[in-house]
């Protein structure tokens, strides 16, 4: 691999955090109040994290770009789909610049996702959670909106950890 290839290889993977399953510490912390916020979905409309109260939410910070998001994502789908009616809602925000924002319909339909889409396009959800914009976060926020627990990055075998705090949380 030459000089430049490899320097572009890391820039590009850089991006996407090593450190899956750790407790992130640099920007939200568990025990804060969640910030509330609006963002636009796939559609349009507009989504309020507000709008959720008494549910247990669980933000998803991803890119398409990200290939732990790439296998992150239908880990979450699939506990969104066992969850939802006992009150948990997952909401995904795409981290993707203007470069491959254009993308980001596509590939939530490639991967079957039906839980929220959100677009943070000027990044003022992502500067408050996930200044670092490391890919995949989550924060998962418990039923009185506080942050319960906050991960940065996502290797195999991590959704059966996300899938132990949510169920302690649908409590």
């Amino acid at each position: 691999m030459t000089r430049a290839r490899a320097v572009v290889v890391a820039v590009v993977l850089g991006g996407c955090a090593s450190t899956a399953g750790q407790v992130a510490h640099e920007s939200v912390v568990a025990g804060a109040q969640a910030s509330d916020f609006t963002l636009r979905d796939l559609d349009g409309r507009q989504v309020h994290l507000s709008d959720f109260g008494g549910k247990v939410v669980l933000l998803d910070f991803w890119a398409t770009w990200c290939v732990p998001c790439a296998a992150e994502l239908p880990q979450l789908e699939a506990l969104y789909q066992k969850r939802q009616g006992e009150g948990l809602v997952v909401l995904g925000i795409d981290m993707d610049g203007p470069e491959s924002v254009a993308q980001v319909v596509p590939f939530a339909r490639r991967y079957n996702l039906t839980f929220p889409t959100l677009l943070d396009e000027d990044t003022r959800v992502i500067n408050i959670y996930n200044p670092k914009r490391v890919a995949p976060m989550t924060v998962l926020i418990d039923r009185r909106g506080i942050i319960a627990r906050v991960r940065n990055g996502y290797n195999a075998g991590d959704e059966k950890l996300i899938a132990d705090d949510v169920a302690n949380l649908l409590k």
